[in-house]
């Protein structure tokens, strides 16, 4: 079943619009004829179970896989132009006796300079100004094996957003993060959002959040089975017989 793209208006607002977006293994089809409208300024959430294909579509929005059908990123005046874009994946696994610290592991992302050679005066102050976007700088000097797993998500996140990008996207961000810290996460996603006026397209399989963060849920299995505000999906028959439950909307 195809669902119509969000029918309001981009205005003076970027955009990326999906339209019947299709991946296939051979002939088996990962995922069919996905249409998804995100407007600048909101925060899209997409679930499904397990091997739904969401994965899938993040690495074809990301350019990892090939597929048939239009991606496209607009913004005034520069239509089709190519997006910032930055991804948190899933939580990597780090070794708990690893010596890197969150500075050695900005500089191997952003400098040139060997990790092994220390951190400059000028690029420490970047990373601490990076860390600061999500409340983060207390954690410059520790070991990122021995971060939590919410403080990893906002290290991850951290060098997602620089530079700012259109577009964050974040592949289970709230695996590994216990009740608390969730809670904690969203209301810094969501702070990043209006503070940056960028879009969030995250998977998740926590839905009792979504209510209250997100703009609207796409629920996929290898289809869309229900589009809408996040009420609309997880009050959905669609949503009962995915995941035999009721959607929480406490």
């Amino acid at each position: 079943m195809n669902f119509p793209l969000h029918d309001g208006s981009c205005g003076h607002s970027c955009c990326l619009r999906v339209e019947n977006l299709t991946v296939r293994i051979g002939a088996d089809a990962i995922l069919k004829d996905v249409n998804l409208h995100v407007h600048c300024g909101e925060m899209v959430a997409l679930i499904g179970p397990n091997g739904a294909g969401k994965s899938t579509f993040l690495k074809a929005i990301l350019g990892q896989r090939e597929y048939s059908g239009v991606i496209a990123f607009s913004t005034p005046g520069a239509r089709s132009r190519k997006p910032r874009i930055g991804y948190v994946p899933q939580s990597p696994a780090f070794d708990p006796s690893d010596p890197v610290s969150v500075a050695d592991l900005f500089a191997c992302c952003m400098s040139r300079r060997p990790a092994f050679l220390g951190l400059g005066k000028a690029m420490r102050q970047t990373v601490l100004e990076c860390l600061e976007r999500v409340h983060g700088e207390d954690l410059i000097d520790k070991r990122v094996g021995a971060l939590s797993g919410g403080e990893l998500q906002r290290v991850l996140l951290a060098l997602a957003l620089e530079p700012l990008p259109n577009i964050l996207i974040l592949d289970e961000p709230l695996s590994g993060v216990d009740v608390e810290g969730m809670a904690v996460l969203m209301d810094m996603l969501d702070e990043i959002r209006q503070t940056y006026d960028l879009s969030i397209l995250m998977t998740t399989h926590d839905f009792s959040l979504l209510p209250r963060y997100a703009s609207q849920v796409v629920l996929i299995d290898r289809a869309v089975l229900a589009q809408g505000s996040p009420e609309t999906v997880l009050r959905s028959d669609a949503f009962r017989q995915t995941f035999h439950m009721k959607g929480d909307l406490a």
